[in-house]
């Protein structure tokens, strides 16, 4: 099982690269990038909504589920005001509002551990998947992946332009992607002998970080663009992951 949890939290952490490559070497339009980061958001939001806050509530109930969920988002919220003032409060923005090195300095520092702050708490959940029969979650896996396509492509875009070095780029998101492995891996290997309710409080603090991170990065970037179509573009990303998560 600690094979496989580091396996699949490598495998949707491995997006990221990809993400990473594809806004690097080519040119997609932002209003694409923007119409994608609209649909990821929409495939998180079905997921939490339907995979980790159910799972949440059969395991803990409401009193954890909810005390979890809001410590999730709340932890994220600070974290995240800190990291702003740092440089980071555009990290997943394709244009030309990320800060370079020489505007604010320290900011590609800022950008890594924004980053990892955004995936961490989706690689816990993958982990966390995996105490219930042995068996990974695979509509989270999916989802998790789908979605970190468009942030990491979005990002890397905005990265090159602000004049960040192919080195720093792909050094960042391979190391995130292996960190994200070991954060998979973590949540297996730590909680696997937590009491029912510690687990359903740690899955819901997952859910609310990633509702936080959704509402404060990635539908505002998909909105700078598409609009009106933005929340079409995201009900589209909703009912996907809930047809996925119909089909396993």
């Amino acid at each position: 099982m600690l094979f496989a949890s580091l396996f699949w939290g490598f495998i949707a952490g491995f997006a990221l690269v990809i993400g990473a490559l594809v806004g690097y070497f080519t040119n997609i339009p932002q209003r694409v990038i923007a119409g994608i980061m609209a649909f990821g958001s929409g495939i998180l939001i079905s997921t939490l909504a339907l995979e980790l806050m159910e799972d949440a509530y059969t395991k803990g109930g409401f009193a954890s589920t909810s005390l979890g969920f809001v410590g999730g988002a709340l932890v994220y919220t600070f974290a995240n005001i800190i990291i702003s003032k740092k440089g980071a409060k555009h990290r997943k923005r394709s244009d030309h509002h990320q800060s370079s090195e020489v505007k604010t300095e320290g900011s590609g520092m800022a950008l890594a551990v924004g980053a990892l702050l955004d995936g961490i708490p989706e690689s816990i959940v993958i982990g966390l998947s995996l105490l219930e029969g042995g068996k990974v979650s695979t509509v989270a896996v999916v989802a998790i992946f789908l979605s970190n396509i468009p942030e990491s492509l979005s990002s890397a875009t905005g990265m090159k332009k602000a004049g960040r070095s192919k080195k720093y780029i792909f050094s960042l998101w391979i190391g995130i992607c292996l960190i994200l492995s070991l954060a998979s891996l973590a949540g297996f290997a730590i909680f696997s002998h937590f009491p029912p309710n510690v687990i359903s409080a740690t899955i819901a603090v997952a859910a609310g970080a990633i509702l936080a991170m959704i509402a404060d990065t990635m539908i505002p970037e998909a909105f700078e663009l598409t609009h009106n179509y933005t929340g079409l573009i995201t009900v589209l990303g909703f009912l996907a992951a809930f047809v996925l998560s119909k089909l396993q």
